[in-house]
């Protein structure tokens, strides 16, 4: 005897004790799927009989039982279950997590139970014990399909339960397995014509043929495609019956999927003879198929009886329903969440039309697969929280629209006429929603995030609070938070005599993590910038989430910590102008098939940003050590035997003005757009693609086709030099290099892989190491930093917590931005960000 077990499905072993429940769920599920009530009293009790136990461990099994079924994994209870109150709570389990309720049942004889448990040594109790447990099971197997059982298997004697066997299949609405590629298409409601040119539009080639009732169709399609219907095929329009054929046609030719909508569900109980109302288009469908044989109508309810729900298809990455599915019911069966793949939900208010207002479910979406459905009408399909609503109310004088997966572009059809007037007009482009939605209270307890490369970030809960009041409270528009830059990881110190960085340490870094080639670039003394630009307002705001004519320029300027970096708006505007102009002349948007670019860069003068840190810190310190050390060295000349005293003095002095003069190399004043200089080094992202699978040569060949097809001086490009790291020559000519370069006042070099993203056997490598010039140091450590008691002192410096800081920001921010990429939600987008902000509160000493 075959058992049907669905793998969704929480199953009741059921039978008197000694009848060998235990054996056989050990003999057919793994330990892990079997939870077992004598297993569970020993635990609460150290006892397995200890009846006095069976409250607590009950409890504990239900616990576990629910948190297997949450995430989706077949659970079996061993117990003897053969009371009708205590089968109660496992069918509510079933229920609360829509999964199938199964009865294994073993009705073997009272003596044979008995028998059994007189040779067991936990279980010689009365034989009076088994004969009541029989006796109830006899009372009650008869019904349990009433109490809500989908399969009730009866094993009735040994040999039947010795040869039983278990199959295993998916549930039906599990197609992870199908990858498509697929052709979705919306709501059809009878619009034939538009139908037939979709398909063809789409590559299908559609043949006319004779069959018992009329035309049919012979529907070839493109090479590994087919077509997927959401439901609503019928009512309204003026051919239902001919879509019907055509539809049935396709699937019956397997280069079709379809799903039901609430119209057929109501079509098919108007063919099975049920009272229902002839509303909402069912009149012009009843019409249209009493022109049709019975046959055919014997067809049609047969093809809607057998129209599964939902569809999870493609690994798990694509769910398909009528009118949508939340993540927590995708794969699942049970009678609610067929009625929300067919209704969604509604608030159980009436709106200004006399129609149910429904809940807008997509706002809180927060699942990883993308979920394509239909139902209520929109004016235009637009992508929300990884969700999207393809009926554009073709009926109502609309079009018809398709979306092909895994390409997600659509593909619509202009309606021919309007065949029917709306009640209630279709909804306008589904707005994302605003910063005041965005919560993340999990987070705020701490927590971690998990990054698609190998590792999650934990975030302490200490630091929560710090990043909740940045958040809410100091950076721009949520809506533009995509990305974050991370901290860029200081080099070991150097033990080079007068040097506490040297390019030595970078190069080493990277050889003992197997890198042998890397890029070398000049390191500018600015602050991290962020440029996010578009081709113009419209295309902006509508990925970005915000409303037609609430963003005033396609773009926007960011600091590395999510604030808005400049003050003056015209002088913003401005610089997205030249970026944007660039762009343009270089071919960017052309050749890189985006709308818009995300840039990280560098934006000088360093005095732009810092002016407040300059006027309180550093300037007054070089202000007041050259003017009292000025004024030692002048009480000190011409006295007898201060020579030594004059000396310190005068060396002190020049340290005093090295340092003033390493600041101000960096600073000069700024009133417009012309007077900063933007220097880019990585083209994040683009529509689609996160850039981190490129190399530094692409990243540096994008910018520079940027820089020289600017008109600007602004657009700066970042010099450069490549070297294998087991070359001593090239490594002494890069270190000669960056002599040279810090001499003549740059701050330094950042050393990097040749790929954006490396890793090893030990996971992501470090992406950048920055070495620091000597003179730009004194700015960071004191202007008399170089003498030899105090670089003893700074060489006990640790890095590991700056480096190890550095690669979490970078995980996450690259996290970040592919979940934008990808249109999962804005929750999910800023979690990262989130969890980003928080790491800026770790104790890290801020000089390295």
């Amino acid at each position: 005897m075959e058992l049907v077990v669905p793998e969704l499905s929480l199953v009741l072993m059921i039978g008197a004790s000694g009848s060998g429940k235990s054996t056989f769920a050990a003999k057919h599920f793994a330990p892990s799927e079997v939870l077992s009530s004598d297993h569970y009293r020993a635990v609460v009790s150290n006892d397995e009989t200890a009846q006095d136990a069976s409250a607590d461990a009950f409890e504990v099994l239900e616990l576990i039982a629910s948190k297997r079924l949450e995430r989706g994994l077949l659970t079996v209870i061993d117990a003897t279950n053969v009371d009708k109150t205590y089968r109660a709570r496992w069918l509510r389990l079933a229920r609360q997590y829509h999964v199938l309720p199964i009865a294994i049942v073993l009705e073997l004889p009272p003596a044979l139970c008995h028998a059994r448990n007189a040779d067991r040594q936990n279980r010689r109790f009365g034989a009076h014990v088994t004969r009541r447990q029989c006796a109830q099971l006899r009372r009650s197997v008869g019904g349990l399909r009433r109490e809500g059982f989908r399969y009730v298997h009866r094993l009735k004697d040994e040999s039947a339960i010795a040869e039983a066997t278990v199959h295993r299949p998916r549930p039906w609405t599990d197609r992870r397995d199908d990858e498509g590629p697929f052709d979705i298409i919306g709501d059809v409601h009878g619009c034939f014509d538009e139908l037939f040119e979709l398909l063809r539009t789409l590559g299908y080639a559609i043949e006319s043929t004779g069959d018992l009732d009329g035309v049919g169709y012979r529907v070839t399609a493109p090479e590994g495609r087919r077509a997927l219907f959401l439901g609503d095929l019928v009512d309204r329009g003026p051919a239902s019956d001919r879509v019907l054929h055509l539809a049935m046609d396709m699937v019956d030719a397997g280069v079709a999927l379809c799903i039901p909508g609430n119209h057929e569900a109501k079509l098919k109980r108007h063919l099975e003879g049920r009272k229902v109302k002839l509303t909402h288009g069912l009149e012009q469908t009843k019409e249209q198929l009493e022109g049709r044989s019975e046959a055919f109508r014997t067809r049609v309810h047969a093809f809607i009886d057998g129209l599964i729900s939902h569809f999870v298809l493609d690994q798990g990455r694509l769910i398909v329903a009528h009118a949508g599915m939340r993540e927590e019911l995708a794969g699942r069966a049970s009678g609610r969440v067929r009625q929300f793949a067919l209704y969604g939900e509604t608030t159980g208010e009436i709106d200004e039309f006399g129609l149910p207002v429904r809940a807008t479910w997509a706002d809180d979406y927060r699942g990883a697969a993308s979920v394509v459905y239909g139902h209520t009408p929109v004016v235009q399909s637009q992508w929300h929280n990884r969700t999207l609503c393809i009926d554009t109310g073709c009926v109502f004088g609309g079009a018809l629209t398709a979306l092909r997966w895994p390409e997600r572009d659509l593909v619509s059809v202009e309606a021919k006429a309007t065949y029917y007037e709306p009640i209630r007009p279709p909804r306008d482009v589904v707005a994302s929603p605003g910063p005041s939605l965005i919560q993340l209270p999990e987070l705020l307890q701490g927590g971690s995030v998990r990054t698609r490369f190998g590792r999650s970030v934990r975030i302490p809960p200490a630091h929560a609070p710090t990043a909740l009041e940045t958040l809410s409270r100091f950076t721009v528009d949520p809506r533009w938070l995509i990305h974050l830059p991370p901290t860029m990881a200081p080099c070991e110190t150097s033990g080079e005599e007068g040097f506490l960085e040297h390019p030595a340490q970078a190069f080493a870094a990277f050889a003992s993590r197997g890198v042998t080639r890397v890029v070398c670039e000049e390191k500018h003394m600015g602050s991290r910038a962020l440029v996010i630009v578009g081709r113009n307002l419209d295309v902006l705001a509508k990925r970005f989430g915000f409303a037609p004519g609430e963003i005033e320029q396609p773009g926007i300027v960011l600091t590395r910590r999510g604030r808005r970096f400049f003050a003056m708006a015209e002088v913003e505007a401005a610089m997205l102008a030249i970026v944007d102009a660039a762009m343009r002349e270089a071919g960017l948007y052309e050749s890189l098939e985006t709308d818009w670019a995300l840039w990280d860069c560098e934006l000088m003068p360093w005095s732009a940003k810092a002016q407040a840190l300059l006027e309180a810190q550093y300037a007054p310190v070089g202000t007041a050590a050259r003017s009292t050390l000025a004024a030692a060295v002048k009480a000190l000349e011409g006295v007898s035997g201060a020579e030594a005293l004059l000396s310190a003095a005068h060396s002190r002095k020049q340290d005093a003005e090295a340092y003033t003069a390493a600041y101000r190399r960096y600073c000069w004043p700024v009133k417009t757009v012309d007077d900063h200089r933007l220097a880019p080094f990585h083209l994040l992202a683009t529509e689609g693609a996160v850039h981190h699978d490129r190399s530094h040569a692409w990243h540096l060949d994008v910018v520079q086709r940027l820089v020289e097809a600017s008109a600007s001086p602004v657009l700066q490009a970042t010099d450069r030099r490549w070297l294998d790291l087991d070359d001593a020559a090239a490594r002494d000519q890069a270190t000669q290099w960056w002599l040279d370069r810090t001499d003549a006042g740059s701050e330094g070099m950042v050393v990097k892989p040749e790929h954006f993203l490396t890793t090893n056997a030990k996971g992501p490598v470090q992406p950048a190491i920055k070495c620091r010039g000597r003179e730009y140091l004194r700015i960071i450590y004191g202007p008399e930093y170089t003498r030899p008691e105090h670089l003893k002192r700074l060489r006990q410096r640790g890095v590991g917590r700056k480096q190890s800081l550095a690669m979490r920001e970078f995980l996450l921010g690259l996290e970040a931005l592919h979940r934008f990429v990808e249109r999962r939600s804005l929750h999910d987008v800023h979690a990262c960000i989130f969890a980003l902000l928080a790491l800026e509160s770790e104790p890290v000493d801020p000089r390295l």
